[in-house]
């Protein structure tokens, strides 16, 4: 009797079901996509050394020039090399000059030898001085080859087309073959270089492309291409180096800078996606609330890319019901009653 009185006055009391909103899960279009991070770097770089000792004469440029193939950038002792040139050009005359004249004695002889009129031993001698001729000629053609150099390698020149990023000489300076002059950039192509995790490895292919945006320009969308693959993980990282290839004949773009944006590894995957207020987040973990029935069941997702108010996630199932308001309400197998399903989801769902 006792124990019965004292049930009826504590009696079970059941939690109130939570009124919540649902919106249905499916899937849509999506790029599929990898975030990367990078800084876009000349296609070509160069330092312009010296290749002859002398005196700077004068230079042309200065950092910010535009230079084409070919064109002069300094003059290192011009006068010195030219009048080495024709120092060699004289040499090389006088030297052929010889030449012809042994040449011409050795046919005498040999012609007077058959004759009996001379020694073998003269002919020999003859013979000798011819040889010793035409390898002089042969040194004088040597020497004015490297003196014509010289008088070409005094003018200053840049190997391909960019602009002067810095200049290290000032007219007067006295430099060594070797001293740097001019530090030149291509910068109407350059490369967005960045990392890609491991993971993602098999994924990555030449050809595939890549949108970002810089700083400077934060409403404009770039493109490149990828061209460069590292084959070798950097260990301390676990992610290795891709670059894609970016013109830039407009110049908009600055060599080194710092660019952010995605890399498209497939057009349009089909993406599963829910609401973004779907999704909870607590401690690092992610998770959804689906309408089972009247429970609402926790279930954990991976998360992906937002987009126009969708989340792209793995761990969910097209058409199933999941929890847009009142989760922070909710535990697993808590008591619900579905109020409405989110309209806007469905006029998504409906126009895809």
């Amino acid at each position: 009797m006792g124990c019965e009185d004292k049930k009826s006055q504590n009696p079970v009391v059941e939690s109130p079901a939570i009124s919540v909103r649902v919106s249905m899960a499916t899937n849509v279009f999506w790029d599929k996509t990898l975030p990367v991070i990078g800084t876009l770097y000349p296609m070509n770089e160069a330092t312009v050394a010296a290749q002859v000792d002398g005196t700077v004469e004068e230079t042309l440029v200065d950092f910010g020039d535009r230079v084409k193939y070919g064109e002069d950038l300094a003059t290192i002792d011009r006068a010195v090399y030219e009048a080495q040139l024709e120092q060699a050009i004289g040499n090389l005359a006088r030297a052929e000059a010889t030449k012809v004249n042994a040449r011409k004695n050795f046919d005498r002889i040999q012609k007077l030898q058959k004759g009996g009129v001379v020694s073998i031993s003269e002919l020999d001698a003859s013979k000798a001085q011819m040889e010793q001729a035409e390898a002089e000629v042969k040194a004088a053609q040597g020497s004015e080859k490297v003196a014509r150099l010289n008088v070409e390698r005094s003018h200053v020149k840049t190997l391909f087309s960019g602009a002067i990023a810095q200049r290290f000489v000032e007219r007067g300076d006295f430099v060594k073959v070797g001293a740097p002059l001019f530090k030149v950039v291509n910068d109407a192509t350059l490369k967005f270089v960045f990392q890609v995790p491991e993971r993602y490895a098999s994924l990555i292919k030449k050809g595939l492309l890549v949108n970002f945006g810089v700083d400077n320009y934060p409403n404009k969308i770039f493109k490149g291409q990828i061209y460069l693959i590292n084959p070798a993980i950097v260990t301390v990282s676990r992610a290795f180096d891709v670059a894609a290839v970016v013109s830039n004949e407009s110049l908009s773009l600055k060599a080194n800078t710092f660019a952010r944006g995605v890399m498209i590894l497939e057009k349009e995957a089909k993406t599963m996606v829910v609401p973004l207020d779907a999704i909870v987040n607590f401690a690092g973990v992610s998770k959804v609330f689906i309408a089972e029935g009247n429970e609402a069941r926790s279930r954990q997702v991976k998360t992906g890319q937002v987009r126009d108010g969708l989340q792209e996630v793995e761990g969910v199932k097209v058409g199933e019901k999941v929890i847009i308001t009142g989760q922070n309400s909710l535990s697993d197998h808590a008591l619900i009653t579905i109020q409405s399903i989110s309209s806007h989801s469905l006029e998504k769902e409906k126009d895809l």
